[in-house]
Order: structure tokens, then sequence, then C-alpha cells
């Protein structure tokens, strides 16, 4: 089992910063934290699931939904074992649930499923 445990989440007014981390450990089918391409999703109430970055294993490849470009840089260090998504400029909008989430499959799917998940951290954008 891979497990993924989230932290920085807080609240903070618009326009300010939150960095968010992910550190992961375990293994499962003998693949580690860098064997996996892995994603920071959200959930607002009443809003559908969103893959809102993802970095491949390498970090080589990086995907960013439109609403976050030019805000939101994602990193990983595998030596650490460990995630990041730099969220600058935040807005009401981002307003959600985030999760990280580790992908063993291929590069075209990291946005739409994942093998394992954290249990996400509370992020709240004040107007």
């Amino acid at each position: 089992q891979v497990q993924l445990v989230e932290s920085g989440g807080g609240l903070v007014q618009a326009g300010g910063s939150l960095r968010l981390s992910c550190a992961a450990s375990g293994r499962a089918s003998g693949r580690t934290f860098s064997n996996y391409h892995m994603g920071w999703f959200r959930q607002a109430p009443g809003k559908e699931r969103e893959c809102v970055a993802a970095i491949s294993w390498s970090g080589g490849r990086i995907y960013y939904t439109n609403s976050v470009k030019g805000r939101f840089t994602i990193s990983r260090d595998n030596a650490k074992n460990t995630m990041y998504l730099q969220m600058d400029s935040l807005k009401p909008e981002d307003t959600a649930v985030y999760w990280c989430a580790a992908n063993s499959g291929m590069w075209a799917a990291v946005t739409g499923s994942y093998d394992y998940r954290g249990q996400g951290t509370q992020v709240t954008v004040s107007s």
C-alpha cells in the first residue's frame, strides 16, 4: 500500500498564497513514490471533482487545468518522497478540499483516475 498525507491547507485572503505538501510512504507491487505519476485534485461542495495539476514520475511532464495556469506550480522531490503545490494569487473559487493522488498507469489517464489518494486538506479563500 502507498500512503499519502497532505498538509498546508488553511484559510487565506484572496490574492494570498498557500503551499500544499503531499508526503508519500510505503510501496505496492514493487513501486514506490518515484514510480508514480502524481496529481492534485480538488472538489468544492456541489461541484465535480477536478484535477488541478499533475506531474509525471520524472517531473518531465506537467499538466494544469486552465483555471490555475500561471497561478499554481506543481513540483516533486523524489528523494524526499514529497510532492508540492504552490498556490499563488488565490481566488475564492479555489476554495475546495484538495487531495493528492498517485497513478501507476499511463500519463494520458492521470487527470481522470488514480490508484491511491490522501485524506485531503481544506483550502478556503475569503474575498
